[in-house]
């Protein structure tokens, strides 16, 4: 319970309205992921990273090797999520929904998102996805995460993010976030985001448009974590659509 109150009283993260919202949107639209920075501060970071051997926070634990993803672990957080969990799902949500709304018309895609994160989980409850995404995932010397998407079912937000919970070159080296993307007829593109403690990136889940000299076109992305080369690496990851 101690741990839970000092949670609840640590700053959560920054007024999402006050992030550079223009130039966000320019880096998702030029390269497929962005930087939020300090969205976190040291204290709610070591809160967050804390939590992870409370099992009753928890609604499932995944060991990356038995299944092929990679080495290290992740636990999805049960209902209800901790408050600064849930508040940065709802802050970060609504400026998102207009950039995926026009990257879906770009490319296509029927669907539209309400401007709201609760009216978009009521539309993922109709959908049969009703288990929250919201993660923790932790590394240590060895571990890596191998390139992925989050798809969770047939609803999905086109955007999530990554906050790094834990210190570069403090508590952890190595461990770098890496953004592949395949355009057709192309050899794969990589990014290295680069992190600081609190800072979140935000990016592509499974694909975004490119303009081409022919009209736009999809872009398919992938994203992992490179290889934890000293120390402890501790990750929240916001999915803004819930799992079958």
């Amino acid at each position: 319970m101690r741990r839970h109150n000092r949670l609840a009283k640590t700053m959560a993260h920054q007024d999402t309205d006050s992030l550079a919202w223009p130039a966000i949107e320019g880096d998702l639209d030029a390269y497929g992921c962005a930087v939020a920075p300090r969205l976190l501060d040291a204290d709610a970071c070591r809160a967050l990273a804390g939590l992870y051997p409370d099992d009753s926070r928890f609604r499932s634990t995944i060991v990356m090797a038995r299944h092929g993803f990679g080495q290290g672990e992740y636990r999805y957080f049960a209902d209800p999520l901790p408050e600064p969990v849930a508040a940065l799902r709802r802050g970060l949500y609504p400026p998102l929904a207009p950039i995926a709304n026009r990257w879906n018309e770009t490319m296509g895609v029927a669907t539209r998102y309400p401007a709201d994160h609760d009216a978009f989980r009521d539309i993922c409850r109709a959908a049969g996805q009703t288990r929250p995404t919201p993660l923790l995932l932790r590394y240590r010397e060895g571990d890596f995460n191998r390139l992925h998407q989050d798809v969770y079912g047939a609803l999905l937000f086109p955007l999530q993010v990554a906050i790094l919970l834990s210190a570069p070159g403090r508590d952890f080296d190595g461990g770098a976030f890496v953004l592949t993307e395949q355009r057709p007829r192309m050899q794969s593109r990589a990014e290295v985001v680069p992190l600081d403690q609190g800072d979140g990136v935000i990016f592509a889940v499974r694909d975004r448009p490119v303009r081409g000299a022919n009209g736009p076109y999809r872009a398919a992305l992938r994203h992992g974590v490179s290889r934890i080369r000293r120390g402890e690496r501790f990750t929240l990851g916001i999915i803004f659509h819930d799992a079958t």
